[in-house]
């Protein structure tokens, strides 16, 4: 009786080593595709020195609770929201936001640096939220994407003044469908990037 308590002690510390038996998720289908955001004018490479002083960094956008996820949020009423089945995004969008921003301003020609991979901070800091990203059919009839996007530009520690715009973009949807959605809020949101580059550069 004894060797067989031991016995079964070791097999559970066996499988215990392997690891959970179940993996929670682990039964979900893979997605067919991964979702990502892309820039219309991808930024020419830098050459030479840049002043610190032209310098700007593109923080990664703060968002609501809708999309702290993979998903894709689809605003069914004005208080219930649900996601778009089969959409699944490579990275959360407001990161893939973020990248998008500062390669429309480096093509732009701004001088945007990554802060955590120079020395010298940038200048200016260009902050914000992320408010709504996704497909909006609260009007059945014409369903759209819309991306909004609530800017903060600021100076250095001792700047006075902190410039503060929304910038919205909106896109007609045909089929709602993964891609096409997808299509309609990589559309939107290089117009966003658009303005808000104009924006940082005036």
């Amino acid at each position: 009786m004894k060797s067989a308590i031991v016995l079964a002690l070791s097999c559970g510390a066996l499988l215990a080593a392997c690891g959970p038996l179940v993996q929670i998720g682990g039964n979900s289908p893979p997605a067919q595709s991964l979702l990502v955001l892309s820039a219309t004018t991808p930024p020419a490479p830098y050459s030479g020195a840049t002043p610190a002083s032209a310098t700007v960094g593109v923080e990664i956008p703060a968002v609501p609770a809708t999309l702290q996820t993979l998903r894709l949020p689809v605003d069914t009423t004005a208080t219930e929201v649900t996601y778009l089945v089969g959409a699944t995004w490579a990275e959360q969008p407001n990161r893939q936001f973020q990248r998008l921003l500062a390669d429309t301003m480096t093509a732009k020609g701004i001088a945007v640096v990554d802060a955590r991979q120079v020395r010298t901070p940038p200048v200016r800091s260009l902050t914000g939220t992320l408010r709504s990203f996704g497909l909006d059919v609260t009007d059945p009839a014409n369903p759209v994407v819309r991306v909004r996007y609530d800017a903060q530009l600021s100076g250095n520690r001792t700047a006075t003044n902190v410039m503060l715009r929304r910038f919205d973009a909106v896109e007609p949807v045909a089929v709602q469908t993964p891609l096409a959605v997808a299509a309609a809020l990589n559309r939107a949101a290089n117009r966003v990037a658009v303005d808000v580059a104009g924006w940082v550069a005036g």
